[in-house]
């Protein structure tokens, strides 16, 4: 009895996928040279002393301005969405009970 036409897309796809795990990976070992394997570890240093070296601003003005103004229109849309949702009257007119006509 031959499969379904889903089963046996599912089947080429759970095969492929498979397959996949199959694969040769490079060998990373060969990619460093002996000087590299011969190397010791690096030094650890506080974040402060790497930081030192960093320039304090790095946004150019034209960035930092559109940012702002980004900055701005977010809170005012924030504002906005903070007011209420529904307006009095329809909040007093969802207040009224519901009252269902019996059928005659």
């Amino acid at each position: 009895m031959p499969l379904p036409r889903r089963f046996s897309r599912i089947f080429a796809v759970l095969l492929l996928a498979g397959l996949t795990g199959c694969a040769q990976f490079p060998e990373l070992d060969d990619t460093f040279d002996a000087e590299a394997r011969r190397a010791g570890y690096p030094d650890l240093v506080p974040a402060e002393t790497l930081r030192a070296d960093l320039p304090q601003t790095r946004i150019a003005p034209q960035t930092r301005t559109a940012l702002e103004v980004r900055i701005a229109g977010l809170r005012a849309r924030a504002a906005r969405l903070r007011g209420q949702v529904i307006d009095r009257p329809s909040r007093a007119r969802l207040s009224q009970p519901v009252t269902i006509a019996e059928p005659s």
